[in-house]
Order: structure tokens, then sequence, then C-alpha cells
């Protein structure tokens, strides 16, 4: 009887990193527009991250010839490093191949900005990711969530709050981008996706 011979599990390549927080009360929040990027990219290659490992729900793909981990940290937003250190360490990744997904309140709703490295500009997963690797030499996709309605309102109450539906449609369009800049970024192309998706 012929057995098709299963794809061997390879080293990883890269590490594709979307920040969020775990748990149903977040689901749908500014905060979690990591999440719901890497969400877009696992449906679009038929995966469910679903398998609990390094503190967070992952799964193993390819992305044209390069292995590439999906990650949702579990580990509450401001905690975000101890998840990508741990996978990081485990499969001997540089900084330079973790790319990572996240919102950012100050870019209007929907639109990206693309990176290849920098500061965490008081983003708090950001923060906890550039410290755990002891390196801001990592490339990332900034998705945007808008600002505050006006300057006293609460940094934390904002980025926990859902979106208007004006803006829901608008975030779909940029999680599909984001996928699509994922896809540029791991061939190498960088430039090519600032190009075509930096607003």
């Amino acid at each position: 009887m012929f057995f098709r011979k299963p794809k061997p599990i390879g080293p990883v390549d890269f590490l594709i990193v979307g920040l969020g927080n775990p748990g149903k009360k977040y689901e749908g929040t500014r905060h979690n527009a990591g999440f719901m990027a890497i969400d877009v990219l696992a449906n679009r290659l038929g995966v469910k991250l679903d398998r609990l490992k390094y503190k967070s729900l992952c799964c193993q793909v390819e992305l044209g010839d390069k292995r590439c981990l999906l990650m949702k940290p579990q580990t509450f937003m401001n905690n975000s490093g101890e998840a990508v250190q741990e996978a990081a360490r485990f499969y001997k990744i540089p900084a330079e191949r973790v790319l990572v997904l996240f919102d950012d309140i100050s870019l209007p709703p929907g639109k990206l900005r693309i990176r290849r490295k920098g500061s965490d500009g008081g983003h708090n997963g950001i923060k906890s990711i550039i410290y755990l690797l002891n390196s801001d030499q990592f490339p990332r996709v900034k998705i945007g969530v808008g600002k505050k309605p006006h300057p006293d309102y609460d940094l934390a109450s904002w980025v926990l709050s859902g979106f208007s539906k004006p803006d829901q449609q608008l975030m779909l369009e940029a999680y599909d981008k984001a996928a699509d800049a994922v896809e540029l970024l791991v061939k190498g192309e960088t430039d090519k996706a600032m190009n075509l998706y930096n607003g």
C-alpha cells in the first residue's frame, strides 16, 4: 500500500508574531489588531493557531520557501516578549527574522506603516520584546487604530475599546494588506512592501 511521506518539519526561518490580549473580553479591541491580522493570514493559508507552545497559540506554515511560526502570545500585551524570547531561543532565530504586527494609535484606522526596526514608540508589547530580545532590530507592521478622541481620554480605555462600524471595514482591509505585507517581508522584499503599503 502506498503512503505519502509526511512533509519534514524542519527548523523555523521566521517568527511572525501578532500582538494582542488573550480572552473573549478583548476580542475585537484596538489593542488586538495584531491578533486579527495574524488570523487573516492563517485563514488565507488554511491553518488554525491552535497549538499552545512558547506561551503562545501558534502553528507552522510555509510562505514561499520559508518555514514560519505564526504566534499569538497568550501572556497579555505587556509581557509579549516572554513568548517571543522563548520561541526565538528555541529556534535560534535572530531579531532580524522576528516579524511583529501590532496596533498603532498614531496612525488613522486602517493605515499601515512598515519598519525595518525602531524604538517601542510607547507600545508596551514592543517594549517587552525589545527588552527580552535585547534588540530593536526586528521588522514590524504597525496597524493604525486611530488616536484618542481627546488628549485627556484614558489610553488604556481607548486601546481596549472596539471600532465603529465604518472603522471596522477599514480595519478588515488593513488586516488583508498586513497579510500581503508579511508575505513580501518574508521573501526579503521589504522595500516593495513599504512602497505598496505604507500609508
